[in-house]
């Protein structure tokens, strides 16, 4: 079994995660190859009873158990238990010679005739008074394929085994997820730990799935699993440290600050006069050798006053105190001095800001294209960037941030703006393959981020709940254009660069909560962090890299 809780398996390499419906073609494809179905659901059932015995200290386990093969993964695994002198109840809502499915009817038949107790639709008290006693609780009501609101007796059962006190285990997904969207529209199951089964699905990692699957531990089932996943053309991949390594360079003191990159932020306005800064800070203490603030003209005071280290130029401005159109060629000749620039942070939305927007798209720069930016474009393209290929079609690298908002106002979905990983994912492949081109990535980002690139898709581990304020994405940012200007990216890289640079921003932040607590930390507490997270993602993905050998 391949866990993919960092703080258990850091070693472990890159993992598929299949939308559900493949999942259900790749369990046809290991029949085809001589793992039937019954077999699958036998070893699901053994590896969900190792999990629980893994658990140690056991008297008594509850198993609740539903109409199809999630529960007969769970009489399987009541039967194994029950083998292993553990005591077991199964609560099922019918009869075991009522179950429709042949298969999980012919294990529940199985699990009683060795001795199996189970209770038939209980009564909610009796199933308060049996969880009392339990040690450990296994979520076998709904697998992979469920949507919609549990209804009786299933979300009577969820709350009764949330207000427990005991450990609880869900098998494949905690009932009442959505295991294709991360969303729970009614009542979910809250797990300590999630089995789930063959490979990794997507909304185990987004949305609600991040609050109610805790640790995920993932049961291939076969030997074929692993490669019959890759062939069904996974929806994203999970990466692990080690992964990173090919996009570190190799530590070396022969350096200075030019041989470290260079960054150009160009952002703010009168209006945000604080994003740029941050988004330059950030790029300094990820490791840019120089960096270089533009801005308009009339806040180079403010901004200058507060940037001891970092030069600030001043570009043309208009009344409105956002850039001017006269500052787009001034622009492009400090990017072509720059090994990467970063666009977007508080600069509005303005004729002049598209001016310059445009003029960057335009040039050979390896660009970061963040915020504001991102809305330049929609305005640039009407909403429709995918309809305009052209835009981002260039030599030089470009990586696009957008959050989901952003994302939905580039593709004409401004008022129903994607509300899931898979629909991220979904959005933001629109955009890279209308390109064409291994030069463009984009980063869409959510409380689950997404690292898209033609060819494939990759998702970092997501970040703390502290990233959620004001500025975090402008780190981010600041981040994310160090990263590129270290020296020469293969395009295929690309998303694995953006993932990496969402690794060092979430390792930040969690050191900034330790500090400040969860709610206390801001965008400056988790600059001040950068540093330190680099030399710590960097040093554990090279160890990781190492196993990996």
């Amino acid at each position: 079994m391949v866990g993919v809780d960092h703080a258990k398996k850091e070693s472990d390499p890159m993992q598929p995660v299949l939308n559900v419906e493949d999942v259900r073609m790749l369990e046809e494809n290991l029949t085809k190859v001589g793992v039937s179905i019954s077999e699958l659901m036998h070893r699901a059932g053994s590896a969900a009873a190792g999990e629980v015995l893994a658990m140690g200290d056991l008297q008594h386990v509850t198993v609740f158990c539903g109409f199809g093969n999630n529960g007969g993964d769970g009489w399987v695994a009541a039967e194994e238990l029950l083998r292993k002198g553990v005591r077991v109840t199964v609560i099922t809502p019918i009869e075991a010679e009522d179950i429709h499915s042949d298969l999980a009817r012919m294990v529940a038949q199985s699990a009683l005739e060795v001795g199996v107790q189970a209770l038939v639709a209980p009564p909610r008290s009796d199933v308060e008074s049996l969880l009392e006693q339990t040690d450990v609780v296994m979520d076998c009501m709904f697998g992979t394929g469920f949507h919609g609101v549990a209804h009786a007796p299933f979300d009577i059962w969820i709350d009764c085994i949330n207000a427990c006190g005991a450990r609880v285990l869900a098998v494949d997904v905690p009932s009442g997820l959505s295991a294709q969207t991360g969303h729970a529209e009614g009542p979910s199951v809250i797990a300590d730990e999630t089995i789930t089964m063959l490979t990794l699905k997507p909304g185990l990692l987004s949305d609600e799935g991040r609050d109610v699957c805790g640790a995920i531990v993932v049961a291939p089932l076969a030997e074929q699993t692993e490669q019959l996943a890759i062939e069904a053309d996974p929806v994203a991949w999970r990466a692990d440290l080690g992964d990173y390594q090919a996009v570190i360079a190799p530590p070396t003191t022969s350096v200075d600050k030019f041989t470290r990159g260079s960054v150009l932020v160009v952002g703010g306005s009168t209006r945000f006069t604080g994003a740029p800064m941050m988004a330059a800070l950030a790029a300094a203490r990820a490791g840019a050798g120089y960096v270089t603030l533009a801005v308009p003209e009339p806040i180079v005071g403010i901004v200058q006053s507060r940037m001891m280290e970092i030069p600030v130029v001043g570009l043309p401005a208009e009344p409105d105190g956002a850039f001017s159109n006269r500052a787009a060629d001034l622009v492009v000749k400090l990017a072509e001095r720059r090994s990467a620039t970063l666009v977007g942070p508080g600069m509005r939305v303005s004729s002049g800001t598209v001016a310059v927007v445009s003029a960057l798209l335009n040039s050979d720069a390896k660009l970061v294209v963040d915020a504001d930016a991102l809305n330049c474009i929609s305005r640039l393209t009407s909403g429709q960037l995918e309809d305009f290929p052209e835009v981002l079609r260039r030599p030089a690298p470009i990586i696009m941030t957008p959050h989901r908002g952003e994302l939905g106002r580039l593709i004409g979905l401004a008022d129903t703006p994607p509300d899931s990983l898979t629909a991220m994912l979904d959005a933001a492949r629109r955009i890279v393959w209308s390109d064409g081109g291994n030069e463009l990535a984009i980063l869409a980002k959510g409380n689950a981020s997404a690292c898209v690139g033609v060819e494939a898709a990759i998702l970092p581990k997501p970040g703390p709940a502290s990233l959620a304020t004001a500025g975090s994405g402008d780190v981010l940012g600041g981040i994310m254009a160090t990263l590129l200007a270290r020296g020469e990216v293969d395009g295929t890289d690309l998303p694995l660069l953006a993932a990496l640079a969402c690794e060092i921003h979430g390792h930040a932040a969690l050191m900034a909560a330790e500090r400040y607590g969860s709610r206390g930390v801001m965008a400056g507490d988790v600059i001040d962090m950068i540093g330190l997270a680099v030399d710590a993602i960097e040093e554990r993905a090279m160890m990781a890299g190492l196993e990996y050998e």
